[in-house]
């Protein structure tokens, strides 16, 4: 289970006070007392999409599957820097991730590390 804090949702929602998708999932999360995975599969049905509640692993591979875009050079300094304005409304844009998903995305791969995320794709040097 990934845990959020009420301090980390507060980080977040001081950064989409115009972006009402994002708002709706920081409340999701945190009506499920911080757990993301729990969020993100509630988030996904009402998306429309049906994940295998069975899995808990449901958010990382949707996650892994927005890898490309996610650790983007851009997009991986915002993270590091802790700004996600930029990077949760383009990944909503996206067909990769349904909107209401993206924020709860986003959150797995701060808390999971963003180098560690995006270390399987860093080129060989």
């Amino acid at each position: 289970m990934t845990q959020v804090t009420l301090a980390e949702i507060a980080r977040f929602r001081s950064q989409f006070a115009d972006y009402p998708t994002a708002l709706q999932a920081l409340q999701a999360i945190e009506d499920c007392e911080g757990d993301l995975e729990d969020a993100a599969i509630a988030l996904a049905i009402r998306a429309g999409q049906e994940p295998e509640i069975a899995n808990s692993d449901w958010l990382g591979i949707l996650a892994r599957k927005c890898r490309a875009v996610i650790c983007r050079s851009e997009f991986r300094d915002d993270l590091l820097n802790g700004n996600f304005a930029e990077i949760v409304p383009y990944l909503a844009a996206t067909s990769l991730c349904p909107a209401l998903l993206a924020t709860p995305v986003i959150m797995y791969v701060v808390l999971q590390g963003v180098n560690d995320f995006c270390h399987p794709i860093d080129p060989v040097v």
